[in-house]
């Protein structure tokens, strides 16, 4: 574990696994969560012989909780820190939800070699809210929303996020994982309110379309069709026509944080697709 400190002077918390000898993974985590989400996953690549690499991004879980830079440029800009400190080439990178956006983001814009493969998981691309030229998006209302229920208290909306739709919980017959729900909870209170509330503008209204056609490394796009949060039909099918080497895979019934509610299902095709 360390730091990495960028050019504003925010300090980048990141986990750093493995052998430095071997090829590497940079995991990106979800709104409002952190390096942490990716346990499951760092643990299960680590255990096939990869390097694994999670950072916290700016305004989550242990990283600086700065007063700007919430926006996805500077994260993307972040990503470019810490991979440019660790000197990380030909190394695949996996972004979950706002990590997905990140992820494109920082490869589209990527010096040569850095980056070999991509993993987008239940990702907010090509863009969320809906528009003229997006009339399948979510209306701006839902996340005005999603900001004021934040401001108004952070603590009890996170807590009915993880214990509802992120995980599919509020769907009849479902497993409930009570520390799955703890540990989202616990994850999002460590972020400062400020970071999160203005994440809720980049991961909804970016537009990542440009980024996702300038990307030719190939590229795994893998959406459950019950994603409450990141709805299926406006987000994966659309970035993989975008994408030079895209492959879509979607998963029947299974919610936006399938990668902790179906690890057994979801780790094997990531660790095939990064193999083949």
């Amino acid at each position: 574990m360390g730091t990495v400190v960028t050019n504003d002077g925010t300090n980048i918390f990141y986990k750093d696994w493995g052998p430095h000898d071997v090829q590497p993974i940079v995991f990106h985590h979800g709104w409002p969560l952190s390096a942490d989400d990716w346990d499951n996953q760092m643990l299960y690549f680590l255990s096939h012989g990869y390097r694994v690499i999670a950072h916290d991004r700016r305004g989550h879980g242990r990283s600086t909780q700065t007063s700007s830079g919430h926006d996805m440029d500077t994260y993307a800009a972040d990503v470019a820190a810490l991979t440019d400190a660790l000197n990380l080439r030909d190394a695949f990178h996996i972004g979950h939800s706002t990590g997905g956006g990140e992820a494109a983001r920082y490869i589209a814009r990527a010096k040569p070699g850095r980056v070999a493969k991509a993993v987008l998981v239940s990702a907010v691309p090509p863009i969320m809210v809906k528009s003229d030229s997006n009339p399948g998006g979510l209306p701006i209302e839902i996340f005005d929303e999603l900001r004021a229920t934040l401001a108004g208290n952070r603590a009890q909306f996170y807590s009915e996020i993880s214990s509802g739709p992120f995980y599919g919980f509020n769907r009849p017959g479902v497993n409930v994982s009570q520390g799955l729900i703890n540990n989202w909870w616990r994850q999002g209170m460590m972020g400062g309110a400020n970071a999160h509330y203005e994440c809720i503008k980049a991961f909804s209204e970016t537009d990542f379309n440009e980024d996702l056609k300038k990307i030719d490394v190939p590229v795994l796009v893998a959406h459950g069709t019950d994603d409450q949060i990141v709805p299926y039909a406006d987000s994966a099918p659309l970035s993989v026509k975008l994408l030079k080497n895209g492959i879509l895979k979607s998963y029947e019934g299974l919610p936006h944080g399938m990668l902790s509610t179906h690890p057994e299902i979801l780790n094997p095709d990531i660790l095939a697709f990064l193999r083949s």
